[in-house]
């Protein structure tokens, strides 16, 4: 996900990566800084340049380490006025901080929000409160998590550290007991997700963080494998769950529905196909059809599955189930 490219953050970075430098002795120049921060070198030399002109920052550059420091160590960057685009990009900050509200990160998330607000200037000339009536950010309704379940499950994933789970599969009444290798974690429609080696299935699972039950920490440490790419579990694929096989999904759209499939996009590879009709076919690879099959049954009768088979065979199964419900067969749900 692409950084802040704001001067104000860039500046708040500037001020970090030196800080660091001269703890650690591997000072920070302008190459290292552009690439972390994603920009060019030039433009953090601007940013420094105008520490120095305008914000009177001691920085004064070492040729032998070739890096950046401050010649008086108690310097601290003076409050930064804001425009009115900073202003309502902090503000939409603070309303997407509340939906975390019911998580056990929201405490922390907050913490941080308030040194960023401590660095702000005392007087703006913009007020925020008009951002109540303006603007609103609607929560996805979300899991609930436990708050021991997910301190020790962010120590394992900070410090390479195997977890001992209960773990309880959708629908279960029993749980089991799983060693993992906390990998990485994923938020995901509502819910967060632990993407790790599981040693029971000697594979690499994702597991709903709502379905822990209990979590031990254990002494043991691991090292996460140099092909393991966590976007292949969120941003490139359709959905959270992932398969070893990618086939080619392909869903034809009503015309009445088309508008609504062509305004966002559903996948980073995907490629749509506009039929004279005015209905459209969009297409792209997933490597696991649950979620796909739960989507495309969402729009109902203006969505129709034509590939792969086994999408299309399971939606129709689906949707022969679901009419039969309705009177449609002899199979009834029970009350």
């Amino acid at each position: 996900m692409a950084k802040d490219k704001t001067q104000l953050l860039r500046l708040l970075f500037i001020d970090r990566k030196i800080r660091e430098g001269m703890r650690s002795g591997i000072m920070a120049n302008c190459s290292s800084m552009a690439a972390e921060y994603e920009v060019s070198a030039k433009s953090i030399l601007r940013d420094i340049d105008y520490l120095k002109s305008q914000r009177d920052a001691p920085i004064a550059y070492d040729a032998k380490v070739r890096g950046y420091y401050y010649t008086e160590e108690n310097y601290a960057l003076p409050a930064i006025s804001l425009n009115e685009s900073d202003l309502f990009a902090i503000c939409i900050a603070e309303k997407a901080l509340r939906m975390h509200e019911d998580t056990p990160i929201y405490r922390k998330l907050q913490k941080v929000f308030r040194k960023i607000e401590e660095s702000l200037p005392e007087k703006v000339s913009i007020h925020p409160a008009w951002v109540e009536d303006k603007l609103s950010v609607i929560p996805e309704r979300q899991t609930k998590l436990e708050p021991e379940v997910w301190e020790a499950v962010s120590a394992g994933l900070s410090n390479n550290q195997t977890l001992a789970m209960s773990y309880r599969k959708p629908g279960g009444q029993e749980s089991t007991e799983r060693r993992v290798d906390p990998y990485h974690l994923v938020r995901y429609q509502g819910e967060w997700y632990l993407i790790g080696h599981c040693h029971r299935r000697d594979a690499i699972v994702t597991f709903a963080m709502s379905r822990i039950e209990a979590v031990l920490l254990l002494e043991k440490r691991f090292s996460v494998p140099e092909d393991f790419d966590h976007a292949r579990y969120g941003g490139t694929q359709f959905g959270i769950f992932s398969g070893e096989r990618e086939v080619l999904v392909k869903v034809l759209f009503s015309r009445e529905h088309a508008p609504y499939v062509l305004e966002r996009e559903w996948h980073p590879q995907q490629t749509v196909v506009r039929k004279k009709s005015g209905s459209v076919v969009l297409s792209f690879p997933a490597r696991h059809l649950y979620e796909v099959r739960r989507w495309v049954l969402s729009w109902g009768s203006g969505a129709r599955a034509i590939a792969p088979k086994a999408l299309v065979d399971s939606v129709r199964q689906e949707l022969a189930a679901a009419l039969a419900d309705y009177g449609g067969g002899t199979e009834r749900v029970q009350p």
